[in-house]
Order: C-alpha cells, then sequence, then structure tokens
C-alpha cells in the first residue's frame, strides 16, 4: 500500500456476524438475523444512530463466533430499514458504508461490540486502468447470465449502468459467485485493480462451470419425465428459498389461502388477485413487492360479506337509553323513532342523524348507546382540525408510504361492514390546499352515493349503506351546506340544576369514586353539596366540569383517609358547609339579583357553541357632540342593532321625554362587559335599547329580570334562535323573569317543566313594551343635564 495511506481508529460499535454473506461499500443488502447476540447488537445500533458492523465469519455452522472464527476486514453497514417477522426473528436492509478491520471483540450488557481499525482506500487510482477494467467486468458478467439463462435483462442494464466501482463490484459478486471466500477475497483487496482483477477471474471461472452444468443438465435431461422434472425445480426451488431465508412464497401462500376463504367478490376480488401474483413475481428487494403485499394485506384485511345482526328491539333500546343517560327525553324520543322505522323496514336506512348541543351534554355517550341498543360494533372518528381530504379517501398508491383513508381503517378495525360510525365534531372540519374534506365527505354520508364509496388506495367500491352513521357538533354554523343538507339534526340543550344532579348520583359520583379507589362505604357527598359546587365551582351547559369537580373532591377524600390512622377512620361526609376545604374558595360566586335598579345597566342572554350565558349591558351619558361609542369586542351585527336601538330612540324622544336638544350636547357609550369575548349577533337588541332608555332617562333598570330579541327600526320585536339555551342560563344564574319575543312562544315548550314551573316568561311585540316592565318610574322627569 501507499504509503501516505491513513489507518484510521473508529469507536467500538455493535457487532454483526454474517452467514454466507459479504456486504461490500455502498452495497444494499437485505439479510434475516435470528440469534439472540444478533438481535441485540440490531436492536442496539437502531437506538444509538443505526450504524453497526457486519463481518462474515468462516464457519457458518458456528453459532456463536469468536475472533479467530472471523474473517479480518468487514465493513460499517447503516441500517435502513428493521422489522419483525412471525418466527421472532428481524429482516434488515443494510447499506455498506466502509471497510473496517477488526481488531477484536467485547461485551457490555449482553451486546457484541467489535473494535476497529478503518482501512486505508487509494488515494489517486488509476482511472483508465479500472476503466478498462470495468470494460471487462461487464462484458464477462453479461455473458455468464447469458448461458446461464433466465437472468432477468434489468440486472444485466443495472450493472452496465452502475458507474462506481465498489457498488459494481458488489452487485456483480452477489449476483454471480456462490464461494464466499471468493467474495471475502475481493472484499480484502488492496486496491480496486486488485479486486477488480480477481472479479475478471473469478467470473470466467463461473463461466466456465455454467457451461459445464449445461452439458450435463442436457444429458441428464433426456432421462426424466415431466412429473419428475417438476419435483426436481421445486425441490430446487425450496432449497434455494431455504438458502437465503425468503418466506416471500410462504407468505403468498398464505395470502392465496385468505383469498380463497373471503367473501371478497367483483372487481374488489379481481384486483387483489392481480395484485398477489404481481407480489409473488417481484423480487422481494424490489419498492414493488412491499407496494403489492401491503394492498393485498389490506384488502384481505377488510370484513368483505360479515355484518353483525340488528336487535329491532325499541323497549330494549329504551332501557338502555335510560340507563346510560337521565333527562334528553326529546332525543330519547326521536332516537326510538328512528329505530322503529327501521324495525319496520328491516334495515337502519334513513337521514344521517347530527345531534348539536355544547360540550360535556352526552352526544358520544349517545352515540354508543345506539351501538349497544342495535347490538352493533361502535368506532369513532374526530373530525376536529382535519384539513386534508386524503384523511378521508385515502392516498393514491402511487405515493411512498400510501394509506387508506379513515373511513377504511375504521371499518377494518371494526371488524363488521355495519358498525355504528360516528363523525365528532363535523363542524370542525376545514378544508385548504390539499383539497375540501367536506366533500369527500359527501360520497360517504349521502344514501344514494355510499353503495360504492371510492377510497383512493382500495381503488374499488366499497359498499357503505350497512354502516349506521351518526355525526355530533357544537354549533350548525360552522357545518358545510352540502353536509347539513344531508343530516337532521337533534338539538341537545344544556341540563338543569335538577338534571345536573340526578346525573352526578346516578352515574358521574359512583364512576369518580370507582377510578380513584374509594367505596360508597367511605364517602358520601350530600345533596346540598353538589348542588353548591353546581353553583359555584362549575359555569356550563354540561357535566364534564362537574365530573372533574367531584373527581377532585375523591382525591382529597382519599388523602384524608390515608393520612388517617387506621382505627380512626371513619365515612367521610362532605355537606354545604365543608365544601370549600375539599375544592377551596369558590371559582364563581353568583351576581346579586337583589341588589337596588341602577341606572343604564340591564341583563341580557347570550348563546355560544358551550351553552346559554346572561350578559350585561351597560350604558352611559356624558357630555358631547351626539356621539355613539361601542366597546367590549362588538361584532359588526351587533353594532348595527345598537345603532338601531339609537335611531329608535332618536325617533321617539317625544314619548320618552327627552329634550329636543340632548343629542346634540350628550355622547352615550355603550359597553358589553368581559371585553377580552368576541360577541355578536342581533338578540341583544332589546337589551341595549333598554340600557340606553334607562341611562338617557335616568328611570333605573330592574337587575332581576333579564331580556332578549332582535329590534326593528319601528321597535318590533323579532324572535331569535337559542331560546332554550338562553332560559337555561337565566334560571341557572338564579333569574327568575325574562321578557322573550312573543314569536318565540312555540319554544317554550321545549323547556323542562322545572324551569317552565319556575321562570315567569312575560312575552313582548314591541320593544317599549319592555320598559314598562324593566324600567321603574321617572322620578323627577327625563335625566336633568
Amino acid at each position: 500500500m501507499d504509503e501516505n495511506k491513513k489507518t484510521l481508529r473508529v469507536a467500538p460499535l455493535p457487532f454483526l456476524a454474517l452467514r454466507d454473506e459479504v456486504i461490500f461499500p455502498d452495497g444494499l443488502v437485505k439479510i434475516d438475523v435470528g440469534r439472540d447476540e444478533s438481535l441485540a447488537a440490531v436492536q442496539y445500533a437502531a437506538a444509538h444512530g443505526g450504524k453497526i458492523v457486519a463481518v462474515t465469519q468462516r464457519d457458518p455452522r458456528e453459532e456463536t463466533p469468536d475472533l479467530p472464527g472471523m474473517y479480518g476486514v468487514g465493513i460499517i453497514a447503516e441500517i435502513q430499514q428493521a422489522f419483525g417477522l412471525p418466527d421472532g426473528t428481524m429482516r434488515l436492509l443494510l447499506i455498506g458504508v466502509k471497510r473496517v478491520s477488526l481488531v477484536r471483540l467485547s461485551e457490555k450488557e449482553g451486546v457484541r461490540f467489535a473494535h476497529i481499525r478503518g482501512v486505508p482506500e487509494e488515494t489517486n487510482p488509476g482511472i483508465l486502468e479500472l476503466e478498462a477494467y470495468e470494460r471487462e467486468i461487464k462484458a464477462r458478467f453479461a455473458s455468464l447470465m447469458r448461458s446461464r439463462g433466465g437472468a432477468p435483462q434489468e440486472l444485466i442494464e443495472a450493472v452496465n449502468l452502475e458507474k462506481k466501482v465498489w457498488p459494481l463490484i458488489g452487485m456483480v459478486a452477489n449476483s454471480a459467485l456462490g464461494s464466499t471466500e471468493s467474495k471475502q477475497s475481493l472484499l480484502e483487496s488492496n486496491t480496486l485493480a486488485e479486486a477488480l482483477e480477481k472479479l475478471a477471474d473469478e467470473l470466467n471461472r463461473e463461466r466456465e462451470i455454467a457451461d459445464l452444468e449445461r452439458r450435463i443438465h442436457e444429458k441428464v435431461h433426456t432421462n426424466l419425465d415431466q412429473h419428475q422434472r417438476e419435483y426436481y425445480l421445486n425441490e430446487q426451488l425450496n432449497v434455494i428459498h431455504e438458502e437465503l431465508g425468503d418466506d416471500s412464497e410462504t407468505e403468498g401462500q398464505e395470502f392465496q389461502k385468505q383469498l380463497e376463504k373471503s367473501a371478497i367478490a367483483g372487481i374488489a376480488r379481481e384486483k387483489t388477485e392481480k395484485e398477489l401474483k404481481r407480489f409473488l413475481r417481484t423480487p422481494q428487494m424490489a419498492p414493488e413487492s412491499v407496494v403489492s403485499r401491503n394492498y393485498v394485506e389490506t384488502m384481505l384485511s377488510l370484513p368483505w360479506g360479515v355484518v353483525t345482526k340488528d336487535r329491532m328491539d325499541t323497549v330494549r333500546a329504551r332501557k338502555i337509553l335510560d340507563e346510560d343517560h337521565y333527562g334528553l327525553e326529546k332525543v330519547k324520543k326521536r332516537i326510538i323513532e328512528f329505530l322503529a322505522v327501521g324495525a319496520m323496514k328491516g334495515e337502519m336506512k334513513g337521514p344521517i342523524l347530527c345531534l348539536v348541543g355544547p360540550p360535556g351534554v352526552g352526544k358520544t355517550s349517545i352515540a354508543r348507546s345506539v351501538a349497544r341498543a342495535l347490538d352493533r360494533k361502535f368506532v369513532r372518528m374526530s373530525l376536529g382540525g382535519l384539513r386534508d381530504e386524503a384523511e378521508i379517501r385515502g392516498h393514491r398508491r402511487t405515493y411512498i408510504g400510501a394509506l387508506p383513508g379513515r373511513i377504511v381503517t375504521s371499518i377494518r378495525q371494526a371488524g363488521t361492514m355495519n358498525p355504528v360510525f360516528l363523525l365528532d365534531e363535523i363542524d370542525k372540519i376545514t378544508g385548504d390546499f390539499r383539497g375540501d374534506p367536506a366533500s369527500a365527505l359527501l360520497e360517504a354520508l349521502d344514501p344514494e352515493q355510499n353503495t360504492s364509496f371510492d377510497d383512493h388506495y382500495l381503488d374499488v367500491p366499497l359498499d357503505l349503506s350497512k354502516v349506521l352513521f351518526l355525526t355530533t357538533a357544537n354549533s350548525i354554523d360552522g357545518i358545510p351546506g352540502p353536509l347539513f343538507d344531508r343530516m337532521e339534526v337533534i338539538e341537545i340543550a344544556g341540563y338543569t340544576m335538577e338534571e345536573k344532579l340526578e346525573i352526578a348520583k346516578r352515574h358521574l359520583l359512583p364512576k369518580q369514586l370507582k377510578e380513584n379507589g374509594l367505596k360508597k362505604s367511605q364517602l358520601r357527598v350530600r345533596d346540598e353539596a353538589i348542588r353548591l359546587a353546581i353553583d359555584n365551582y362549575t359555569r356550563e351547559a354540561g357535566v364534564r366540569s362537574l365530573e372533574r369537580t367531584l373527581g377532585e373532591i375523591c382525591r382529597q377524600a382519599a388523602v384524608r383517609i390515608l393520612e388517617t390512622p387506621e382505627e380512626d377512620r371513619k365515612r367521610l361526609t362532605v355537606t354545604e358547609a365543608n365544601l370549600t376545604d375539599y375544592l377551596g374558595k369558590p371559582r364563581f360566586v353568583r351576581e346579586d339579583l337583589n341588589r337596588d335598579p341602577t341606572a343604564g345597566v340591564v341583563n341580557g342572554l347570550a348563546w355560544t357553541p358551550f351553552g346559554g350565558e346572561t350578559l350585561s349591558v351597560e350604558a352611559l351619558v356624558m357630555p358631547g357632540k351626539g356621539a355613539v361609542d361601542l366597546t367590549g369586542q362588538l361584532g359588526d351585527v351587533m353594532k348595527e342593532s345598537a345603532r338601531a336601538a339609537y335611531s329608535y330612540i332618536r325617533a321617539h324622544s317625544d314619548a320618552l321625554e327627552i329634550p329636543d336638544d340632548f343629542h346634540d350636547k350628550h355622547d352615550l357609550h355603550i359597553h358589553v362587559p368581559e371585553g377580552a369575548t368576541p360577541k355578536d349577533g342581533p338578540s341583544a337588541g332589546v337589551a341595549m335599547t333598554c340600557a340606553m332608555v334607562s341611562a338617557i332617562t335616568g328611570r333605573k333598570a330592574r337587575q332581576d329580570i333579564a331580556m332578549t330579541g332582535e329590534i326593528t327600526l319601528s321597535g318590533r320585536v323579532l324572535p331569535i334562535g337559542g331560546v332554550k339555551e338562553k332560559l337555561l342560563a337565566a334560571y341557572r344564574m338564579g333569574i327568575r323573569e325574562v321578557l322573550l319575543p312573543d314569536g318565540n312562544r312555540r319554544d317554550l315548550d321545549e323547556l323542562p317543566k322545572s324551569v317552565r314551573d319556575a321562570l315567569k316568561v312575560d312575552l313582548i311585540g314591541r320593544v317599549d313594551q319592555a320598559f314598562d316592565r324593566v324600567l321603574t318610574d321617572p322620578a323627577g322627569g327625563a335625566h336633568a343635564h
């Protein structure tokens, strides 16, 4: 070797002993490993950079070779792929990086390490000499392959196109040479020219052997009949597969057996059979082999023809719904109707039900109960933040790492073609440059189209007509129009205090006791304590925060029980008096509704996706030039309502006893507190009108009454939405009198009886009717400025 070549010291790396396999620099090789020490080395390497020292052992029969049993030169290889096989072995895809000399072996924590030195490489090889050798190698290789026969043309072309020396040597040696010693000799060559010369000699030798084998085979062939020939070839093929560790044949046979038993039919069966044949023909290391294998495996794993038998028993279904949910009578009634129609028709086809309501009211659990009532499998797919159409329809198989869509994946997970399929948070779905998922869902949800749903990955029609789709949303505003048109909305409003109390006693508290390792004999929570927790520690339409609050009580109780000596332990009782010991200071304090009437301040009602809320509206008069200022992060619609209210007041100044020059000498400021929260909508019109009239005239407004309604310039009060949620919010806040547009009279029937009995609802058709109920009699006429 040249004197200027340097011997590089390399840090110890995990050690892998190879049987009958030699890896060359820049060469890509597939091997199977099954020895415990080999598996340990691979796992360590995968967790620490992916590099491993691979050296060929002299005797392939030796189970744990030591240093003398190994060849002196190996290679640092990088793990490109690693996956487990059913028999516990692992299949690796390695690429050679650098030749190294093996100095010694050591072991640490069950992993063998190789201490190595880098093999010096030539710095200035003879370019012309190498090129001449390369041409000769390629010519001899092509001649050998033609002599042997059956070699794929693609292999010869790949060798001819290879420009680098070591990859050329590795490709030719692993394809043409059968002797491990010959391949190892190439790896140990001092120069590239020496390696190429050795390879040329080996190719000559292999050509002579091939010619001799052909002549022998031609002589023997005449003495074999067809049956003997096939038996001979099959036995040779089995031995070859066994020697190579190639399980593609076994896997293909397993796929064939599964396909014969499968109920897959029509174009789907044709497609699967075609892809299976391609898989069996394709070399296992080719990328196309993985694509075909994954496709066949996906098609065979789908539950073709598998359906569960529905239990069309409405009495049982009603019992299950009552067990799982308290209240929600309207929702249960509609679901029972839906099941009854399905029982009469003999199939569960009909509109897609969309459960709309604030968080924590039980939308998802209702869908689970429907599945339990029908004896169907249940799968859930969250659509929150979904913006890629491929999540629904899958990726086309031309892409690396392509997968079927989440609908197909969920069907496979359910193991049946007729599960109850919940599309959760459908109002949160969005679209961007990657496509519109809402449009992709149209085909799945439309009963006229979903008999042949098109998943890009499967590329065959999939029948979703037997799937019972249910959807949930917090608000219908976010649901795309075409999707909304295919669904029937069932609205679920918030719970009353009594309903929350019953839910807590029947469901939430027993669940939290179990989750926190407590028994009923150890902890008792009185009804008045639960009521106080609902009132002072949660402000929600549902019961999610209430469940967390009860969980906090249980955790505090667990701490107290464990810190008390066992002989002194007694049943803990949480009451209204000691609730703060468990939960700390109240998070919410109810406003004093019995406070004195105040000028310019009224209580409005608002609807949000999380339930109804009370809304304070304030108005203030100050010297100025007639300007109107609006604050509180109000939306455009709400600002327009305020301007309409002010225009009405100016037009009726005489009736309201407002001086003629008032609007020229005063400014008006309208503010809706909690300025960090955006607010919009027309339903605060009545509240803003009353607040402004109160501030301008000096007539004080009652603080124990709330109102809602849209107003027009002529003073008419128009109906609004979200009535049930708004009235429940007023009821939760302790307000017992509400002004409501006369056009919402029909909505009062949806209120629970306890709320209807507790609330006094005044229906108004004009805004001036609100003045008499909200504002006190004027003291001394209009406000004097």
